[in-house]
């Protein structure tokens, strides 16, 4: 059996969100008794909370929803690299001691430890020039440990931009801190919802 690697944060009431978003929220619409023979829960939750691909809507009004979103940037020969040394924005020059032997996908660690209960504004960002590296290099696909390619507080989303310009797809809440650096074949599936900005994913990584 080759290895597999949950990179999947938790989901329950305590994940982190952006301030304002809308945080995980659980009820029953029926459950089991004497004259009931299932549990049926209902969810409230932002599509962006726990391991999440964002859709172009989400940056774009003409963008392309979750659902309408090819699979095959979600699928495939992935590289991790390791960037916790690096500093508030992930530069080329963080990433480039892996450039050598890329895959199509890259997944950059910044946390040496993942805040799994609360949201954490100072997480690394992208430099706008770092996925415009990537994508020259034929990068189709990046994750990140933080909640966002761009710093909390932007306004005028550069990275996001980058993204938009270059048709690269993005993974973000990736739980990276058991994973070493590497390659790996990535799994992380958005939800086929045809109307949404994004989507949760069950994200692994597969040995090769």
């Amino acid at each position: 059996m080759k290895k597999l690697w949950d990179i999947s944060p938790p989901v329950t009431e305590f994940s982190p969100v952006f301030p304002g978003d809308t945080a995980y929220e659980q009820g029953w619409v029926a459950q089991i008794g004497n004259s009931c023979p299932v549990n049926v829960c209902r969810l409230t939750f932002s599509p962006h909370i726990g391991a999440h691909a964002d859709a172009p809507l989400h940056y774009d009004v003409d963008g392309k929803t979750a659902g309408e979103l090819a699979l095959m940037p979600f699928l495939g020969r992935c590289s991790v690299i390791d960037a916790r040394n690096a500093g508030a924005l992930i530069q080329p020059t963080d990433l480039e001691h892996a450039f050598g032997n890329l895959a199509p996908r890259v997944l950059v660690r910044g946390y040496e430890k993942f805040p799994l209960n609360e949201f954490d504004p100072k997480g690394k960002a992208f430099a706008p020039q770092t996925l415009i590296a990537l994508a020259s290099l034929g990068v189709c696909l990046i994750g990140t440990d933080s909640a966002s390619v761009d710093p909390s507080d932007s306004k005028d989303l550069p990275s996001h931009e980058v993204l938009r310009l270059k048709g690269m797809r993005v993974l973000e809440n990736l739980y990276l801190d058991e994973v070493p650096e590497g390659e790996y074949e990535l799994i992380a599936l958005p939800l086929k919802l045809m109307t949404a900005d994004a989507s949760p994913v069950r994200a692994v990584l597969r040995e090769l």
